[in-house]
């Protein structure tokens, strides 16, 4: 008798473990997650639909940086929050119009929200463009000749989040990495929603390696 209660307990303790092994997996393998049938076809929203929304609701093109100080009134500052982070802007600057500055935190709120609902680990989105001027224009066009010289950048009313590249949120519990593969399929979920409500123009930038929104 005293073996069997100590198999018995051995048994119990083993399976406690493969239990705890297996729901640490679970919270991180995908499930629930479809995607979405083709980025291309899902997100394809020519740049005259996206032109079209930006003149209407956004600010007017500004030349240069220094000009762009005059219009900071209409504009967002965007910054780091809990829902999304800034990159290290090269060729604009981290102004938005109000519609846009709340579809991004819309977006980002979403995101993460998607993520705990799936059980996998909190990742914030990062945003690598927003306003340009013309002068930032020009001289992305010098390293990039297919960048647009008409962009929906122009108005405040576009940005870009990549899909590359996301931003962990660390846990004070250990938990495992979500590929980027995954969290990429996550967020096409929640921009395909968001395209549906109609707040917004996509276009799936495949060199950019960015989703390129505009707000509607």
């Amino acid at each position: 008798m005293k073996y069997s209660y100590i198999s018995f307990l051995s048994l119990v303790t083993v399976l406690f473990f493969i239990s705890c092994s297996d729901n640490s997996m679970v919270m991180n393998n995908p499930r629930n997650i479809r995607g979405v049938v083709s980025y291309k076809k899902s997100f394809g929203d020519l740049n005259k639909l996206h032109l079209d929304a930006a003149s209407k609701i956004g600010i007017s093109p500004i030349s240069c940086r220094e000009e762009a100080e005059k219009k900071k009134k209409q504009l967002v500052n965007i910054t780091n929050n809990k829902y999304f982070v800034v990159d290290s802007l090269t060729h604009s600057i981290p102004y938005l119009v109000p519609r846009a500055n709340d579809l991004l935190e819309n977006i980002g709120k979403s995101f993460m929200d998607s993520l705990a609902s799936k059980g996998l680990n909190p990742n914030q989105i990062v945003v690598t463009s927003v306003l340009r001027t013309q002068d930032d224009v020009k001289r992305l066009r010098k390293g990039n000749i297919n960048a647009s010289e008409n962009s929906a950048h122009f108005y405040g009313t576009t940005f870009d989040i990549s899909y590359k590249r996301f931003k962990k949120i660390e846990e004070k519990r250990p938990m495992q990495d979500v590929s980027p593969d995954t969290l990429k399929l996550v967020l096409a979920e929640v921009l395909r929603d968001k395209k549906k409500e109609e707040l917004c123009y996509i276009k799936y930038e495949l060199k950019q390696g960015c989703f390129h929104i505009t707000a509607r």
